[in-house]
């Protein structure tokens, strides 16, 4: 059998070629079986990954992150409104309740909306900074960067967790491990907890927890997305971000040679290789890489971001930390490895210049897009009225005439009170010579709706039958809501008033 030729040595990006080239390794003649590419490839999918811990710049807002995200996901539930719960979905009630707005279904648009705003902010985050999102605010990579300390707290850093991995079971290994996965699985707990928090009274889940009183769908739900916690940021984690998650495979299409991204200098740093502090390296003719593949090490989705901007790489920075600390160590300028765009790479600009061209049309445009959606949000939230009328015909009865020579319609109004406060409606309707308006249980034409409620009130439309033809006639039904001596608000409805043969 023929012997396979070895593979050659990696051949470094030219000057000419974009900062995100990958390093290409050529093999010469060709032989049965899969090649070394994807046997290594198939590899990395299991093995498994020790990141490497950094500080530095990125690091501190990489916490600050985590610190901010949890302190909302895990606080906001606890904060009260007006003696209720601040944030509350209430699928039960079909009310949503955002600190002093109630929304209700029929207020879906809002929905609709937010999510083009989160598409938009997303397009245009990755235009300006490539997987900014991913790096620091993903749940993600919050919640294993969560695990992650667990771990480094009960096992070590790296090369502890390793030797921990690779030694056979004893007292010590069970009691680390069991430690270890305790912590996390309260960690998840109480993530699920909170979880169904936003959706039921949290105050009142805890008695109802302690006393195994949740109901099926609480249980599911709670167990549910602590499982998921617990696997994602505990076994799986990056694996997620490089096989599961959509967004690593179309960000490609929005990135750039303009986008800031965590790019490795080619032109200032190859030839690589070890020297000692003391040699110019320079009159060497080597670069500033000293390949120490601290970078790789410190990555938490395992890849050498000297082969190029690839689609695993999450934008977390940790690898310039790592640079720039070995860059100090050796007396060398920082930002070997640094977030900058191709065309500064390939073009030598300087950071002020790269800035500038960060304003190009695709950011421009998301902008401006991103602006006046918001702009048109906030205003409709601003202006919205807490007062829905829906008028709806009773079909089985569509006109009948009655004693007094009058034509009689019945409807029911679906009235929404999405203020805190009652209110007091005023009914009328016009559009017919003579109509007048009685609500089918009391007689009167007033009704009462309790705050953060709602009321289906029966109603009922007569009106002479006189020279009226037979068909349908446009009417207009006119509803009056007053809260006090200055609160006055109005809502007018179409509807049709039938008169039979």
């Amino acid at each position: 059998m023929q012997k396979q030729p070895p593979e050659q040595a990696a051949t470094p990006p030219s000057r000419d070629d974009p900062a995100w080239k990958p390093v290409r390794r050529i093999r010469k003649g060709s032989g049965g079986g899969a090649s070394p590419q994807v046997e290594k490839a198939l590899a990395e999918v299991r093995s498994k990954i020790y990141p490497r811990s950094a500080q530095g710049h990125f690091a501190r807002i990489r916490v600050l992150m985590v610190l901010l995200t949890q302190a909302v996901f895990y606080g906001l539930p606890w904060i009260q409104w007006h003696d209720r719960q601040a944030v509350l979905f209430d699928l039960a009630a079909r009310k949503f309740y955002l600190f002093g707005m109630v929304l209700w279904p029929q207020d879906v648009i809002y929905l609709a909306v937010l999510l083009v705003l989160s598409a938009f902010a997303l397009f245009l985050f990755t235009a300006m900074a490539g997987r900014l999102f991913c790096g620091y605010a993903c749940p993600q990579t919050v919640y294993t960067e969560l695990f992650m300390w667990i771990e480094k707290r009960v096992e070590g850093d790296r090369l502890a967790r390793i030797r921990l991995d690779e030694q056979p079971w004893n007292r010590r290994k069970l009691r680390l491990k069991a430690t270890k996965h305790s912590l996390w699985v309260l960690l998840a707990l109480w993530t699920g907890y909170t979880f169904i928090g936003y959706f039921a009274p949290i105050r009142e889940l805890g008695s109802h927890l302690l006393a195994f009183d949740l109901g099926p769908w609480q249980w599911f739900w709670m167990l549910f997305y602590a499982f998921a916690t617990w696997g994602n940021a505990g076994f799986m984690r990056e694996a997620v971000c490089k096989y599961m998650c959509p967004y690593a495979r179309f960000q490609s299409v929005m990135v750039d040679d303009d986008t800031f991204v965590v790019t490795y200098d080619h032109v200032r740093g190859e030839p690589r290789g070890g020297r000692s502090r003391k040699i110019d390296h320079k009159e060497a003719g080597m670069g500033d890489c000293v390949d120490c593949s601290l970078c790789v090490q410190v990555c938490p989705t395992g890849i050498d971001i000297r082969d190029g901007l690839q689609y695993m790489c999450i934008g977390c920075g940790a690898c310039v930390d790592a640079c720039d600390s070995v860059m100090d160590k050796m007396g060398y300028e920082r930002g070997l490895i640094r977030y900058t765009s191709g065309n500064a790479i390939t073009q030598r600009l300087t950071q002020p210049q790269v800035r500038k061209r960060m304003l190009r049309p695709r950011v421009l445009a998301y902008s401006a897009l991103l602006g006046i959606i918001a702009l048109g949000f906030v205003f409709s939230l601003a202006t919205r009225t807490t007062l829905r009328v829906d008028v709806i015909r009773d079909r089985g009865a569509l006109g009948r005439e009655v004693a007094g020579g009058q034509i009689e319609n019945v409807y029911r109004l679906q009235i929404i009170n999405s203020s805190e406060a009652p209110i007091d409606l005023e009914l009328s309707a016009n559009g017919v010579p003579g109509l007048t308006l009685l609500t089918a249980d009391h007689g009167a034409s007033t009704v009462r709706v309790e705050g953060s409620s709602n009321r289906l009130v029966p109603i009922v439309l007569r009106a002479p039958v006189g020279d009226l033809k037979p068909g349908l006639y446009d009417i207009r039904i006119e509803t009056v809501g007053i809260r006090g001596p200055d609160d006055t608000t109005q809502v007018t409805e179409q509807s049709s008033f039938y008169v039979p043969n």
